[in-house]
């Protein structure tokens, strides 16, 4: 299996596809900058610092779909992350994750592994870990702490 080939645009308006990260191992997460769970960048950054010349990388997509807890734009967001949590991994442009406006992307990931109660995403920062080559491992909760997630992804890096 291999990435499927996914339009993404990054929050600096930079077009991609999501066949740009192919061979990586991949933590792909919704985020919310005014989210209980927003000290969770610290742990995110942590693990891209720790195996992101291993050819991991985390991609964080805000989404404003849970209790309004990403008002800002894309500007405001990066600003936001770089200051308070020194995040130096990719972060997209403002997304849905659930409804008839989702993203392709969670569309994706929320048909290969699906939820406790269904597959949509109940709240900011569910997590979804990606192999190399591009199979759906793992989905993890919003409560799920980065530093828990550590042990998969350096098994799937080898």
């Amino acid at each position: 299996m291999s990435l499927p080939d996914i339009p993404l645009r990054r929050a600096t308006c930079v077009s991609e596809n999501l066949t740009d990260h192919a061979g990586k191992v991949l933590l792909v997460v919704n985020v919310a900058s005014k989210c209980g769970f927003t000290p969770q960048y610290t742990g995110l950054q942590s693990l891209f610092d720790r195996f992101g010349a291993k050819g991991f990388e985390v991609l964080a997509f805000p989404c404003n779909q849970f209790g309004y807890q990403e008002p800002g734009d894309e500007a405001a967001i990066t600003s936001f992350c770089e200051t308070n949590y020194r995040v130096t991994f990719p972060l997209f442009a403002k997304i849905d994750v659930n409804g008839s406006n989702a993203h392709p992307l969670f569309t994706w990931l929320k048909k290969a592994k699906g939820g406790l109660i269904g597959s949509d995403i109940r709240w900011n920062f569910t997590k979804f870990l990606v192999d190399r080559s591009g199979v759906v491992q793992e989905r993890f909760a919003p409560t799920t702490s980065p530093d828990k997630i550590a042990a998969p992804i350096e098994a799937l890096l080898g």
